[in-house]
């Protein structure tokens, strides 16, 4: 079962997060086999972090819950709120065979909540600019809940565009970049 999980920063957060950065990634080379894609969210100008994002492969929604509230970072309180939700990746594939690579070109984070209708269920054109793309799911996987897509993009304008417009209660467009450790 595939899971997304959003991590939001809490403000004020920053230098906590640095500290245990290393313990963020000692924790996250556990779950290498099961990880789909990773990266922080950036604040627009700074390129501080404001988030982390996890796609992950685990057996079960337990698995998940535990994999997003046993970080290191959220047990320390660097983390506002944790988004949790079943995902199922249409692409089939993770982000390190993204054909355009890790660098080169902006990178976003779009996420569309849900209001009711399903949305967005199949792989829309630019294929070949989505790093990751899905609908995020109920636990049991039976209800829509949104979608979440990791684009690389001119601007945020252009990531938004990757979902229809008017079909969401609300989508955000956050900067993002490939995460993991620095080589």
């Amino acid at each position: 079962m595939e899971f997304f999980c959003y991590h939001r920063d809490r403000p004020g957060s920053l230098a906590l997060r640095q500290e245990l950065l290393e313990d963020h990634w000692s924790y996250m080379d556990r779950y290498e086999k099961e990880m789909i894609a990773r990266g922080p969210t950036l604040a627009p100008g700074s390129g501080e972090p404001t988030g982390s994002v996890h796609i992950v492969d685990l057996p079960d929604p337990a698995a998940a819950r535990a994999f997003a509230f046993d970080e290191p970072g959220h047990q320390a309180g660097v983390y506002r709120d944790v988004l949790l939700r079943r995902w199922r990746n249409l692409l089939g594939r993770t982000m390190w065979d993204f054909p355009g690579g890790r660098t080169g070109g902006d990178r976003f984070l779009v996420l569309g909540l849900g209001m009711g209708q399903s949305a967005d269920l199949v792989v829309p054109p630019g294929r070949d600019e989505l790093v990751a793309y899905g609908p995020l799911l109920s636990d049991d996987g039976s209800l829509w809940l949104g979608t979440a897509a990791l684009v690389r993009a001119p601007d945020q304008d252009s990531a938004r565009a990757v979902l229809t417009a008017g079909a969401y209660a609300d989508v955000e467009v956050h900067r993002w970049q490939f995460g993991g450790r620095q080589s």
